[in-house]
C-alpha cells in the first residue's frame, strides 16, 4: 500500500503550482519550523501576525528540506533555480492546503486503518494519552503531540503517519463547524466524547450547542461508532434518545454502562478499581489521582477491548500511562512541598475535579492557587462563583486568586464560611508569588490552575526554583 505522497499528489489536491522541481519527489516528513528541518523534509511555510515562513524557504533548503510549500514567492527571483534538486510548490491558502494534503494522506491508508478521534469539553488530552498507552501494549501508535488539536495541529499529526498500526487524534474546537472539518480530514473509525461541560460556552451560548459541536465528530465517519461517558448528563440523555439509531458504547462509574468501574479506592497519588467489561473483571491501577482519570481509563479499556487487547495488556497500559505536561503534574520539592501543576487550561468541570484531588491529599495544608477561566461570556461570574463553592465544600485551607473574574471565587468562598484571613486576591502573578513565599511551609499541597492565557505555569516555575 502506498503511504507517502508525491509532489504531484500535493499539486493535484491543492490545485497548486509547481514553480520548480520534479513531480515524482516523495514527500515523507512535513515540518513547519525551518529551524527543525531535517534531511529530505517537506517545509510548509506558515504565515502569522509576527512571522512569515514564506521568507524562510532558503533556510529550509539549506537545512536539508527537499520541498517547500509556500503562498508567496518572488517568481522574478531566479536564485531558486540554483536548488535544482529541490521542488517549490505555490498554493493559495496555506492552512487550507495543509488540510487538503492531510486529507489526501489519510486516503492512502484506506477506510479500515484504525483511527480513534477524541473530543470533549475536558479530559481530551489525558484520555488521548491513556488510550495511546493502552494500545501501545500491542500496536505501534501515532498520537497527537501535546494538545495540537486544531485546524493546524490535526492535519500536521495526520501527516506524521508512516508505519503505525493505529492513530489516536485529539480534536478541539471553539466554534460550531470546527470539529466537522477536522473529522472529515481524519475520517475516524472510532469516535470518543469524554463529556459536555462549559468550556467555550461564551462562544457557543449553551451546553446544548456544545453537545451539537462535539457530535460533529461523526461527520467524517463512514459508519458511526461512538464511545461516550455515560455519567455525563447531556451525553446520557442523548444516548437514551439515540441508542437504537447509532452504534454507541458507554463507560461510566455511576451509570449502567458497557465498561464500568467498581471497588474504587481513591488514593493520594493514584487510584485502584475493578474494571467490569462484558462478563470479565480485572483490577486496574491508575497512576494519577482523581476520579476523572478513572473515567478516562475506562474509555481506554473499552477501546482496548474493541481492538482485541487482553485484560492484562489493558491494565498494563493504564498503569504505565503518562500525562502531557502541566496537567495534574505532581511535583515533590526538596522542601517537602507538593505542587499539583494543572496550569495548562481550566474550565469549571476541570477546576472542580482538580480541587477534589487536592482535597484528597492526606498530609499537610491544602492550598489552591486559582486564576481565571476564559471564554465563558455571560456565564463568567456564575461559573467562577461555582468554583468558590467547590473550594469551600472541599475543605481547602487557603485560596489565592488572580484575574478579572477570580475575585468571584474569593467572594463566594467567603460567603460560604471560609475565613477571610485564608483568602487572598492579588493583581499579578508576581504578587501571588510573593504572597506564597510568605505562606508556604513544609508538607503543603499546592494546586496551581488557570486557563493557559493566565500564564500560571510561570508561577509554578518560580515556586520550584525558590523552594
Amino acid at each position: 500500500m502506498k503511504k507517502n505522497l508525491t509532489v504531484k499528489d500535493i499539486i493535484e489536491c491543492t490545485n497548486g503550482k509547481l514553480i520548480m522541481g520534479d513531480e515524482n519527489i516523495v514527500c515523507k516528513n512535513f515540518e513547519r519550523d525551518s529551524r527543525l528541518i531535517k534531511k529530505d523534509d517537506i517545509f510548509i511555510a506558515m504565515k502569522g501576525e509576527n512571522f512569515n515562513g514564506n521568507k524562510l524557504w532558503k533556510n529550509a533548503f539549506e537545512n536539508g528540506a527537499k520541498v517547500a510549500i509556500v503562498t508567496e514567492l518572488d517568481e522574478n527571483d531566479k536564485t531558486y533555480n540554483s536548488w535544482n534538486d529541490k521542488a517549490i510548490i505555490k498554493v493559495d491558502d496555506q492552512i487550507k492546503a495543509l488540510q487538503q494534503i492531510a486529507t489526501k494522506k489519510r486516503e492512502l491508508y484506506g477506510d479500515t486503518f484504525p483511527i480513534i478521534a477524541v473530543t470533549g469539553s475536558v479530559g481530551k488530552t489525558s484520555t488521548k494519552d491513556v488510550i495511546a498507552s493502552v494500545l501501545s501494549q500491542k500496536y505501534k501508535v501515532l498520537k497527537t503531540f501535546a494538545n495540537l488539536n486544531n485546524d493546524l495541529g490535526v492535519p500536521l499529526t495526520i501527516l506524521k503517519l508512516q508505519d503505525e498500526d493505529v492513530a489516536v487524534i485529539e480534536m478541539g474546537m471553539n466554534h460550531i463547524g470546527e470539529i466537522s472539518r477536522l473529522s472529515k480530514i481524519v475520517k475516524p473509525n472510532i469516535a470518543v466524547i469524554t463529556n459536555v461541560g462549559t468550556s467555550h460556552i461564551g462562544n457557543l451560548g449553551s451546553r446544548d450547542n456544545i453537545l451539537k459541536a462535539k457530535l460533529e465528530i461523526l461527520d467524517g465517519m463512514k459508519t458511526p461508532y461512538l464511545i461516550i461517558n455515560n455519567d455525563n448528563d447531556l451525553l446520557h440523555s442523548w444516548y437514551e434518545e439515540n441508542k437504537n439509531k447509532l452504534l454507541i458504547e458507554t463507560y461510566g462509574i455511576e451509570s449502567n454502562s458497557k465498561v464500568r468501574a467498581t471497588n474504587i479506592n481513591l488514593r493520594e497519588y493514584n487510584s485502584i478499581f475493578t474494571c467490569n467489561i462484558e462478563n470479565r473483571k480485572f483490577d486496574v491501577k491508575v497512576p494519577i489521582p482523581g476520579e476523572h482519570f478513572i473515567l478516562n481509563s475506562l474509555c481506554a479499556a473499552l477501546i482496548g477491548n474493541k481492538l482485541k487487547l487482553t485484560d492484562k495488556e489493558i491494565a498494563k497500559g493504564i498503569e504505565k500511562f503518562e500525562l502531557t505536561k502541566k496537567r495534574m503534574e505532581i511535583i515533590k520539592l526538596k522542601s517537602g512541598i507538593k505542587i499539583i501543576n494543572d496550569s495548562y487550561n481550566a474550565s469549571y468541570e476541570s477546576m472542580k475535579a482538580s480541587i477534589k484531588s487536592l482535597s484528597s491529599m492526606k498530609q499537610g495544608r491544602k492550598i489552591a492557587v486559582l486564576g481565571d477561566m476564559f471564554e465563558l461570556g455571560e456565564y463568567a461570574e456564575t461559573l467562577h462563583r461555582k468554583v468558590g463553592e467547590e473550594v469551600a465544600k472541599n475543605n481547602i485551607d487557603i485560596v489565592l486568586c488572580s484575574g478579572e473574574n477570580s475575585k468571584f471565587i474569593i467572594e463566594e468562598a467567603q460567603k460560604l464560611g471560609m475565613p477571610k484571613e485564608n483568602l487572598y486576591y492579588e493583581n499579578t502573578i508576581d504578587e501571588l508569588y510573593n504572597k506564597l513565599k510568605n505562606i508556604l511551609i513544609e508538607n503543603d499541597n499546592v494546586l496551581i490552575k488557570a486557563s493557559n492565557g493566565m500564564k500560571f505555569y510561570t508561577l509554578t516555575e518560580k515556586i520550584i526554583e525558590h523552594f
